[in-house]
């Protein structure tokens, strides 16, 4: 697969992890943290606001890889 074509791929999947991702960690928010104390809202914003990065790393990683033989 050429390098531009990995790189459109990989921007479109990154666009939609991080929408993806923010629904899942804001609805996850309202339904099991409406009675938490805000150290627990800050842990869980902090770990959430993180947790994404790995697998936004794995595409980063693939776009670059270069292209086989």
């Amino acid at each position: 697969m050429p390098v531009r074509l990995k790189k459109l791929i990989g921007t479109f999947l990154l666009v939609a992890l991080v929408i993806v991702y923010a629904l899942v960690a804001t609805i996850v928010a309202v339904a099991q943290l409406a009675e938490s104390g805000p150290l627990v809202h800050f842990i869980y914003f902090l770990l959430g606001g993180l947790v994404w990065i790995l697998p936004a790393m794995v595409i980063i990683k693939w776009m670059g890889t270069p292209p086989r033989a």
